[in-house]
């Protein structure tokens, strides 16, 4: 759901790079809360990984196709407001790199596809396992949550068009539009959402943000009924941090260099519903359509499976030196 230039007006636009430059903020301030020096590597690894499969679209239905919004896996693998930095890089190189997303429509994708998606899924993640505090909560929770966060931004999408679009069309069959086609595409981002936590809390569940604090104390009951706490046993000595950052640094290579040849080519739900109702033609050229790797690749011929591993190469380092750089403000604080 990626808004290219000139579906808004210079107002919205402005109005909603002023949110996301405040939400990025309170992100990097509250981000290292959430990361650690174990950790801290996560932040790279989550936003390479979402670029990676954001480039995987998937056929939602006759003519239409969705990809990974992201907010919701990074949210619940490393927490809300480094899911918001996570997003926000992506989007970043996207944008600058691969003419994905228009650049005075950046605050409108950082807003909607980080601030929005990573909100929404965390509240809704964090009331199922309240309710139920397990590993199979977590799973189910990453799977309703992703779903319900992709047509709420979609919906968000079309009241800021409502309020600054910048074609004269009827705002309730953009609403309808758009809810529709993003809750079959949120269907596929809850799965994709509720394998990827499923496959980290096998191999390493302390690197899931959202399934810390999940343990809880062993009660015994004695022969009188009353109940005493067991004591805790020493913590295991940390396991090693580099195996699993390879591992999916690899699978996030294959992915983009590999797996996305066989992507659907069909529009996006977006581009599908602007194209319906009439306002598609409003999309303005980018900044950077020129450039060899614009389109992933496409403008200047490069193979997509190249132009997919440079991007992932690209994203790593840039969330990498933001997940070291908030921990190192943190030690300063300290």
């Amino acid at each position: 759901m990626h808004v290219p230039d000139g579906f808004f007006t210079a107002s919205v636009s402005i109005g909603a790079a002023v949110v996301a430059a405040a939400g990025v903020g309170v992100a990097l301030r509250n981000a290292k809360q959430e990361l650690d020096d174990r950790t801290a590597p996560m932040a790279g690894l989550v936003a390479a990984f979402v670029f990676a499969v954001q480039m995987l679209n998937f056929p939602v239905a006759a003519g239409t196709s969705g990809h990974l919004l992201g907010g919701a896996l990074a949210a619940i693998l490393v927490g809300p407001y480094t899911a918001v930095l996570c997003i926000a890089v992506v989007l970043l190189v996207q944008g600058f790199f691969f003419a994905d997303g228009g650049l005075t429509a950046l605050g409108i994708n950082i807003t909607l596809m980080g601030i929005v998606t990573a909100a929404v899924a965390w509240g809704v993640f964090r009331l199922i396992v309240r309710a139920a505090p397990n590993r199979g909560a977590v799973v189910i929770g990453s799977f309703v949550a992703a779903l319900v966060s992709v047509p709420v931004s979609a919906l968000v999408f079309a009241v800021l068009f409502a309020i600054g679009g910048t074609a004269p069309i009827d705002a309730g069959a953009v609403a309808a539009a758009m809810g529709g086609v993003h809750v079959l595409i949120g269907i596929g981002e809850g799965l994709i959402t509720a394998v990827t936590v499923s496959s980290v809390l096998a191999v390493r569940p302390d690197l899931v943000y959202g399934a810390r604090g999940l343990a809880r104390p062993l009660v015994l009951r004695t022969a009188e009924g009353e109940q005493v706490v067991a004591p805790q046993q020493q913590p295991a000595e940390p396991k090693p941090l580099r195996p699993f950052l390879v591992g999916a640094g690899v699978v996030s290579l294959l992915l983009a260099g590999i797996v996305s040849f066989f992507a659907s080519s069909s529009p996006d739900g977006l581009e599908k519903v602007a194209e319906d109702k009439g306002f598609l033609g409003q999309a303005a050229d980018h900044l950077f359509g020129g450039f060899a790797l614009a389109d992933y690749g496409d403008v200047g011929g490069i193979p997509v499976g190249v132009a997919g591993v440079l991007g992932v190469l690209i994203t790593l380092a840039v969330g990498l030196g933001i997940g070291y750089l908030v921990r190192r403000k943190q030690k300063v604080a300290s």
